[in-house]
């Protein structure tokens, strides 16, 4: 299933849409191979212009495309299913970016045997460190997840996780990043209270966070132990940690994580 073979339609180019389209261009995907489509007009001719793609309607993405990145806002996908729905063949590989939907809400909508890929990727694709999690609808193959993986591996890293895991993925990866950017957002404050100026403690906190994510990727080492390195017996760390305890970070970041997963599961029962 070469890259070469397969014409990609990104329906509904939005931000995550967008993503998925300036990802396969800088992985090499031939740009007459890509086709997106947008709601407004102005939004469709920006689209154009910056990656020199064809933006076309709806029906058209599906009557040329082997491939139908489905990325429209949740919300959405009804209606436009409503559209495409009938005139998708069964041969079509569909993949979904919709938050919180599973495949059996295409499946409904499209021929029976239509292939669904559910894809819940976040962010730091622009930067090609993405954490794309992959899963397979009830008439997706191995070689149509092979195919996902191939369009999402050059934006970051990749993983296949059972369909039923996609909510808990969501809250995790999904929306993680923000965590980190709040947790950062807080740490700089911080320094500002401590007497820095704010840009001596941004560089600090992001150099220092950006060190630290490094190395829980390739020292192979359990965050306990690199954590434990850090914090030596009556020093400044474990005060720290101390008080991250009395304030309950941990319980925190367990019950906003159970929050998000219970409203991505929320979405996908007010789309159905």
């Amino acid at each position: 299933m070469g890259s070469a073979r397969h014409t990609v339609a990104v329906i509904g180019a939005g931000k995550i849409g967008e993503l998925v389209l300036s990802g396969l261009l800088r992985s090499g995907w031939p740009a007459q191979r890509l086709l997106a489509t947008a709601r407004r007009p102005v939004r469709a001719e920006e689209l154009a212009t910056r990656y020199g793609v064809r933006v076309v309607d709806n029906l058209t993405a599906v009557d040329e495309a082997a491939v139908l990145a489905i990325a429209v806002k949740p919300q959405d996908a009804g209606v436009l299913l409503d559209e495409i729905g009938p005139k998708v063949p069964a041969d079509k590989l569909v993949v979904s970016l919709c938050a919180g939907l599973p495949t059996s809400f295409f499946s409904r909508r499209l021929p029976e045997g239509t292939p669904v890929v559910r894809v819940m990727t976040n962010t730091p694709a622009l930067v090609d460190q993405a954490m794309s999690a992959i899963s397979a609808g009830a008439h997706a193959t191995g070689e149509h997840l092979a195919l996902a993986e191939e369009m999402f591996a050059p934006l970051g890293a990749t993983l296949r996780v059972p369909e039923s895991q996609q909510d808990a993925v969501t809250a995790l990866s999904g929306s993680g990043p923000a965590y980190f950017y709040l947790l950062v957002e807080a740490m700089i404050d911080a320094g500002i209270l401590l007497g820095l100026p704010r840009q001596v403690a941004h560089e600090l906190i992001v150099q220092t966070a950006i060190g630290s994510a490094v190395m829980l990727r390739d020292s192979g080492e359990h965050p306990v132990k690199l954590r434990e390195a850090v914090t030596s017996p009556a020093g400044t760390t474990i005060s720290a940690v101390r008080e991250l305890e009395k304030h309950g970070v941990r319980a925190a970041l367990l019950a906003a994580l159970e929050a998000a997963r219970d409203r991505a599961r929320e979405l996908a029962a007010q789309a159905d």
